[in-house]
C-alpha cells in the first residue's frame, strides 16, 4: 500500500490540476491529436501522413509530412479548440533536397524546416494569417564527420531561433558543426559555421536556456550533451558530458526544467530511457539519475511537475512525476495509447 499510495495520489493530482490542458501529438502514422490529457480522450485528429514534429504558435500548427521521397512537405493547420483547419501546404525543398522533414520551429514570421535524409535546411515566410509562403532560402549541410555509414551524406535534424532574435541555428548532423544564418526582418541571409563538435557527434537537438546565456546540443552518435557559452551570434565551447553510457548512438531529444535547474535527455536503442543532469550556475551540467522508460522514446516534454515521454515502439505515451527539488522522475504507470508518437507538447 506504500507504493501504491503515492501513485494513486499522482494520478488524482494530475486529473484535477490540469482539465483543460491540451497534450498533442505527433506520431509515425496517417495523423497528430489534439488531447485532453486529463482525461487522455481524443479531442480532434488532423489527417496526413507520418506528421513526426510539430510546432504549435497560438492557434496555428505547423507539422512536417516526413516523407522520404518528393511527396515530402510542411502543413500548416488552424486548431479551434475542438477540431483542426487545414490553411495550406509547401513541399520541403528542391527534388531529392527535401526528403524526410524531420523539425520545424518558427519566429513567427519565419518558418524553418530541417530535412534529414535530403540534407537541407528549407526556409519560408509566413504570410499575415500565418499561411506559409512558397520556400524562400534552402540551405544544403555538409560532410566530414568519420562515420561513413551515418554521416556519409548530408543531414539536417534541428533548428532553433537564437533568444537575441538576430540568428537561426541548425545541427549539421554529418558535418558534426552548428550552421547559423543571420536574420534581418523576415530573410535570411550570410550562413557560417557557429561551432565545431568532437568528431562522431552527430548533433542532433538544440536547446537555449532561458537566459540566452547558455546553449546545449546533444550527440545522437556520441551520446554526450556539449554545453557552449553565446553571446552576439558567437558559441564557445565550455563541457561535454557523457548521457548515454551504454554508446548506443541512438540519443535524441534535450530539454530544460521550467525553473532552469535540470536538463534531461532521452536515448534509445540500448537501456532506453532518460538521463538526468543538474545545472549549475554558469551553465554545466552534473548528472544526477537516470529514468528507464518504454522502447524508444523520441520525444517528451517536461513540466514542473511531470515528464509525458513519446515512446515510439510502444505506442504509448508514458506520464512520469517529477520532483522539482531532485529532478528525478518516478513512473505514475499512467499511459496512453496512439500509434507510433513520436512527438508530444503540452498546451495550457
Amino acid at each position: 500500500m506504500k507504493r501504491i499510495l503515492p501513485i494513486f495520489l499522482a494520478l488524482l493530482a494530475l486529473a484535477c490540476s490540469r482539465p483543460e490542458t491540451t497534450l498533442f501529438v505527433g506520431t509515425y502514422s496517417d495523423g497528430f491529436y489534439a488531447l485532453d490529457f486529463a482525461s487522455g480522450e481524443v479531442i480532434a485528429k488532423a489527417p496526413m501522413p507520418n506528421p513526426s514534429f510539430l510546432a504549435i504558435n497560438g492557434d496555428k500548427v505547423y507539422a512536417v509530412s516526413e516523407m522520404p521521397d518528393e511527396s515530402a512537405s510542411i502543413w500548416a493547420w488552424r486548431y479551434g479548440g475542438n477540431g483542426f483547419d487545414l490553411m495550406g501546404s509547401q513541399p520541403t525543398g528542391l527534388p531529392e533536397k527535401g526528403e524526410d522533414p524531420c523539425y520545424v520551429a518558427t519566429n513567427g514570421g519565419l518558418l524553418a524546416v530541417a530535412n534529414y535524409s535530403g540534407g537541407t535546411l528549407a526556409l519560408y515566410k509566413l504570410q499575415g494569417d500565418g499561411r506559409i509562403g512558397p520556400l524562400d532560402s534552402l540551405v544544403v549541410s555538409g560532410t566530414g564527420g568519420p562515420d561513413m555509414s551515418r554521416q556519409e551524406t548530408p543531414h539536417v535534424h534541428c533548428a532553433t531561433f537564437t533568444p537575441d532574435g538576430k540568428h537561426l541555428f541548425f545541427s549539421e548532423f554529418s558535418a558534426d558543426a552548428i550552421g547559423s544564418l543571420d536574420i534581418a526582418g523576415h530573410g535570411v541571409s550570410n550562413y557560417r559555421i557557429a561551432a565545431r563538435l568532437p568528431a562522431d557527434f552527430g548533433p542532433r537537438h538544440l536547446l537555449f536556456d532561458a537566459s540566452g546565456e547558455h546553449f546545449y546540443v546533444i550527440g545522437e552518435l556520441s551520446g554526450d550533451v556539449a554545453v557552449f557559452d553565446y553571446k552576439a551570434g558567437n558559441l564557445t565551447l565550455r563541457q561535454v558530458v557523457k548521457a548515454d553510457r551504454f554508446y548506443a548512438r541512438g540519443a535524441a531529444d534535450i530539454h530544460l526544467s521550467p525553473d532552469g535547474k535540470f536538463l534531461y535527455a532521452s536515448l534509445r536503442l540500448q537501456n532506453d530511457g532518460i538521463a538526468v543532469f543538474s545545472v549549475g550556475a554558469d551553465g554545466t551540467l552534473a548528472e544526477v539519475g537516470y529514468q528507464h522508460t518504454g522502447p524508444h522514446p523520441r520525444n517528451f516534454v517536461i513540466t514542473k511537475d511531470l515528464a509525458i515521454v513519446a515512446c515510439r515502439d510502444s505506442d504509448e505515451i508514458e506520464i512520469y512525476s517529477r520532483d522539482p527539488d531532485s529532478g528525478l522522475l518516478t513512473d505514475t504507470g499512467r499511459r496512453i495509447s496512439l500509434p507510433k508518437p513520436v512527438f508530444v507538447s503540452l498546451q495550457e
